[in-house]
């Protein structure tokens, strides 16, 4: 009887994880592979989600272009995404920005706001990236 139980349990445990591991979906998977270091799958992935208005995503392009994790370094491309995320609300995009922008040019600052307002308006189709 206890081995029925216990088997019973380690079976409902699999399906459990099972379901959790099903239900994964881009925002969980460019996490994942962002912690484990894995920057350009990370950025095809969050991508999607930042062009669909999703602040949390549009935050974490940010990160990457500031680093150059996964994209090449750009301090523009990083205000852009920044922008965007502190736009929907985002708090951690807005300290972002502040601390992106102090380091850049005055003529960076304006390709970057340009830049920002043009992908907007075309709903991502028009961006240079």
């Amino acid at each position: 009887m206890k081995k029925q139980m216990i088997l019973g349990g380690l079976m409902l445990a699999a399906q459990i994880l099972g379901i959790a591991s099903a239900v994964a979906g881009p925002w969980e998977d460019g996490t994942a592979a962002y912690n484990r270091g894995d920057f350009v799958p990370a950025v095809r992935l969050f991508r999607p989600l930042a062009e669909q208005g999703n602040a949390k995503a549009q935050n974490m392009l940010g990160v990457m272009y500031r680093r150059g994790q996964g994209v090449a370094r750009n301090s523009v491309r990083a205000f852009v995404w920044f922008s965007r995320a502190a736009a929907r609300g985002d708090a951690t995009a807005t300290a972002e920005l502040r601390e992106v922008s102090q380091t850049m040019t005055g003529e960076e600052l304006a390709q970057a706001r340009e830049m920002a307002e043009a992908c907007e308006a075309s709903n991502y189709r028009s961006c240079e990236y």
